[in-house]
C-alpha cells in the first residue's frame, strides 16, 4: 500500500466513525435494539461456550448487556476481554464478569488486571466499516488480524457494526482476515465467499 493509499484508507476510517459518532440518539437507541435482538438470536443459534467481546470504544455498538444475558443463561458460559500488548502483537484474553474492577489500557479501555490468558470459542470484533466479505476495517493497528492468525484453533469471528459501515469494498490488504459472520441492525447472516 503506497502513501496516497494509506492516507484514503485514514481519511475512510475517520470518516466511518464520525458518522457513527454523530448518529442521532433516537436512530442509535433504535439500531442498538435491533442489533441487541439479532446478536442475541446469533448467540443462541450458535450456542458457543465461551466468546470474547470488547469494550465499547469511539461510539461503537456496547454488547455488554447482551452478553450478560448470554452469560446467564447458562452458568458454564464465560466471556473475555483483550489486552492489549506491545505493539505488533496479538491479543490476549482473559476471563471478565460484568461488574468487574478494572484497569485502563494504553487506550483509555478497561480490561481485566490478573488473571490466566483464556482462548474464546467466538470473537465479538467491532467493525468501523465492512463489507458483504466479511472483511472490517478497523482502527488500522492490525490488532484483531494478528489476533486471528495466532488464535489455533481460530476462534468464529463475528463483525458487529452499524449499517452506516457498510462498504461496497473494503479493498481488504493481504495480511487482513474476513468475519465469519456480520451483524448489524438489519441482521445476522454468514460472510459472502466466492
Amino acid at each position: 500500500m503506497n502513501d496516497a493509499q494509506r492516507a484514503a484508507r485514514k481519511a475512510q476510517r475517520l470518516a466511518l466513525i464520525e458518522a457513527r459518532t454523530d448518529l442521532p440518539q433516537d436512530v442509535r437507541a433504535a439500531a442498538e435494539r435491533e442489533l441487541s435482538g439479532h446478536l442475541a438470536a446469533l448467540l443462541a443459534r450458535l450456542d458457543p461456550p465461551s466468546l470474547g467481546l470488547c469494550w465499547p470504544y469511539r461510539a461503537e455498538f456496547d454488547a455488554r448487556a447482551v452478553v450478560g444475558a448470554w452469560l446467564a443463561g447458562d452458568a458454564r458460559r464465560w466471556a473475555a476481554l483483550p489486552v492489549v500488548g506491545a505493539t505488533g502483537t496479538p491479543m490476549r484474553w482473559r476471563r471478565w464478569l460484568p461488574g468487574s474492577t478494572m484497569p485502563l489500557d494504553r487506550y483509555g479501555i478497561p480490561f481485566p488486571g490478573d488473571g490466566p490468558d483464556v482462548h474464546p470459542a467466538l470473537l465479538l470484533i467491532p467493525c468501523n466499516g465492512f463489507d458483504a466479505r466479511g472483511y472490517r476495517i478497523g482502527y488500522g493497528a492490525g490488532h484483531f488480524d494478528r489476533t486471528l492468525a495466532a488464535m489455533q484453533p481460530r476462534p468464529l469471528a463475528i463483525g458487529i457494526a452499524f449499517e452506516l459501515g457498510r462498504l461496497d469494498d473494503t479493498r481488504p490488504q493481504a495480511h487482513d482476515l474476513p468475519m465469519d459472520w456480520l451483524v448489524t441492525e438489519a441482521g445476522a447472516w454468514p460472510r459472502q465467499t466466492g
